[in-house]
């Protein structure tokens, strides 16, 4: 599969760039780069999810879990296994 690319120009700080040079062959940077940005931007997409997505969840709307999602998970379990046939 042939993924369509342009080519981009930005502004790395030195250190960075070197470290690239040197652990990265030549012919393999820009991938190195795509990959690492692609990384960060799902990142990015994640903790906005995460940000806009909080307080979402009332306790209000929950009152089986009162006593605990532990407690209220003991309990589904016990129901589920006191209706098997041994």
């Amino acid at each position: 599969m042939t993924v369509m690319t342009r080519q981009a120009n930005f502004m790395l700080p030195e250190d960075l760039l070197s470290e690239l040079k040197q652990l990265v062959g030549q012919r393999q940077q820009s991938r190195f780069v795509a990959e690492a940005l692609r990384k960060e931007l799902q990142r990015e997409k994640m903790k906005n999810v995460l940000n806009t997505s909080f307080g979402a969840w009332k306790d209000e709307d929950h009152p089986e879990l009162g006593e605990g999602v532990d407690h209220f998970v003991r309990s589904r379990r016990k129901s589920t296994r006191s209706g098997r046939v041994a």
